[in-house]
């Protein structure tokens, strides 16, 4: 069982932004708990290409610098659109 814990979380890569870590755990929480199996293939897209784009985006210091705001604010306009499905962030 603790394997399994462990494995969970090192799959998911971090960006070293902790507001953007949240988002990105929460959604995927949202997404695989909540959506409609129809659905979740789509999202769960969007969530891996946001992922990537952010863990890019924090290699580079000047914009680093800025990720705090810009994930607040994909979450702040995201959440509403979750709400349908019964998630809260």
């Amino acid at each position: 069982m603790l394997a399994i814990a462990v494995a969970g979380p090192a799959r998911a890569q971090s960006t070293g932004i902790a507001a953007c870590d949240d988002f990105l755990q929460k959604y995927d929480s949202c997404v695989t708990s909540k959506l409609p199996e129809a659905q979740r293939a789509t999202y769960k897209a969007q969530l891996d290409q946001t992922r990537k784009m952010w863990v890019d985006m924090a290699k580079s210091p000047s914009a680093k610098s800025t990720m705090e705001g810009t994930c607040k604010q994909t979450m702040d306009a995201i959440k509403t659109s979750l709400q349908s499905f019964g998630c809260s962030f």
